[in-house]
């Protein structure tokens, strides 16, 4: 799935833990947003819990364009990271594009 073109990306992506290794997943996500840290174009990276449901995390991510959206998922280091997290996740990530309209930081 790709994003809408022009202006400021935003997602929302939910990725399924295994049962039982949120925890463990929240923690090995450190890495992400660590790579997210170093990415110019990366405005907000910001990993969630839901109390509600126990076996997964959400990110709400806003990137400055849809190139910036494309380097992050595109990065050697963010494959790596993705390999790393195999034997936590519980299934692919769903995303969710969002357009920005109004807000403050925006």
């Amino acid at each position: 799935m790709s994003a809408p073109t022009g202006g400021k990306v935003a997602v929302l992506a939910r990725i399924p833990a295994q049962p039982g290794k949120r925890d463990e997943l929240v923690a090995a996500l450190q890495a992400a947003i660590d790579n997210a840290n170093t990415e110019a174009g990366t405005l907000l990276y910001i990993l969630h819990t839901d109390p509600k449901d126990a076996d997964a995390v959400l990110f709400y991510e806003l990137y400055s364009d849809q190139a910036a959206f494309e380097a992050h998922g595109s990065s050697d280091r963010f494959k790596e990271i993705g390999k790393t997290l195999r034997d936590l996740a519980g299934g692919r990530p769903e995303l969710t594009f969002l357009t920005p309209v109004i807000g403050k930081g925006l």
